[in-house]
């Protein structure tokens, strides 16, 4: 399977090391003080880092193609942004509900407003990242999710993950929730049928299967996970077949899905976030590969002025500490065997793309 990026064509979930300057001469300084979690040494650091333009203040530009109050994946990256910037004294320009072919020009939109760090939410705004080699965009540092429709360039900093082994976390962990209730009927919820939610639903449900081999999965593509009422009607869709437990992957209607299943007494899972402290609604499974914790990271590299540009961070599940997966109330068995599977992927011993490979 090919990593997905950090989720959101965009396809899952990176960061701590570099982000790009955008084609400015004064901005040549080599990356002497790259920082160790850095995937690769070579890079640049913007002079000035992070008051980029040298204008006298920070601000960080965040550019999202979701809804930045959806609760959780996306909501989480624009948060990360805006809790660090307060710390710091610095100010954030946000926007949700971008569509790609609105990225460049709103990247540019911000580049205007004097912007030192452009954030992408997702690399499905990656139409956006020509503007990294504009006059408009020259004094600007850049932070990208990564995927297979991202290069690498001197201009942007690299962040990313593989999301195959994070939903096969995810499945393995719904697959030990299914056997405690002695099912084998799953769901999993997205909006679009795209190569990201078709790739990380084969995942899941590899998942399962390596812990309940004759599981069902049901897989609703709805056409928007942003829309409370078609993830509600896709749920009780789900609820009607008999699912146990259900996933709603990504987007604004998680909640209104994770309401339903607790008045029907259906596991359900997070999108990104860590949720088990939720009561209304309440979750049993937190997958966690936000783009909050990830962008955290680099903002902390960028303030300290070692943010470094044309390199790329791969966060690795069983290494890192984020991405994660845990049950919310598990025995010490339970959290035991989806930790060792973690290690086990982190370590090599177990190959994710081999164990969705399976499903033929």
């Amino acid at each position: 399977m090919k990593t997905f990026s950090l989720r959101l064509m965009a396809g899952t979930a990176a960061v701590a090391a570099g982000v790009s300057l955008t084609s400015c001469a004064s901005n040549d300084e080599t990356a002497s003080t790259a920082p160790s979690s850095a995937a690769a040494t070579q890079g640049t650091v913007p002079a000035g880092e992070p008051d980029v333009n040298g204008d006298g203040k920070v601000v960080i530009g965040v550019l999202s193609p979701g809804d930045i109050h959806d609760k959780g994946y996306y909501q989480s990256f624009v948060d990360a942004a805006d809790t660090f910037a307060k710390d710091q004294g610095w100010k954030v320009i946000s926007r949700g509900s971008v569509a790609p072919t609105d990225a460049l020009n709103a990247a540019r939109a911000l580049c205007q407003q004097k912007v030192d760090l452009v954030a992408l939410g997702a690399s499905e705004l990656s139409d956006a990242i020509p503007a990294s080699t504009e006059a408009v965009c020259s004094k600007t540092a850049w932070y990208v999710p990564s995927s297979e429709n991202v290069d690498q360039t001197p201009e942007i900093f690299l962040s990313s993950d593989n999301p195959s082994q994070d939903m096969l976390a995810a499945g393995y962990a719904a697959g030990l929730v299914l056997q405690d209730k002695k099912s084998t009927k799953a769901g999993f919820i997205a909006g679009p049928e795209a190569d990201y939610s078709v790739e990380a639903a084969k995942a899941y449900e590899a998942g399962i299967k390596m812990v309940v081999p004759d599981a069902q999965v049901s897989v609703t593509y709805n056409g928007d996970a942003n829309d409370p009422a078609k993830g509600r009607e896709s749920a009780q869709a789900q609820i009607s077949q008999g699912v146990s437990i259900t996933y709603p992957y990504l987007g604004g209607a998680t909640d209104a899905v994770a309401e339903l299943a607790n008045s029907a007494g259906v596991a359900v899972l997070t999108p990104g976030t860590d949720r088990c402290d939720s009561t209304a609604p309440t979750y049993d499974i937190s997958v966690i590969f936000s783009p909050g914790d990830y962008l955290t990271a680099g903002l902390e590299e960028f303030a300290d002025g070692k943010l470094v540009m044309g390199v790329e961070k791969v966060w690795k599940m069983g290494i890192d500490p984020y991405p994660t997966v845990k049950l919310c109330d598990a025995t010490p068995e339970q959290q035991a065997k989806v930790d060792d599977l973690m290690k086990k992927m982190g370590s090599g011993e177990i190959d994710a793309d081999a164990e969705v490979a399976k499903l033929g």
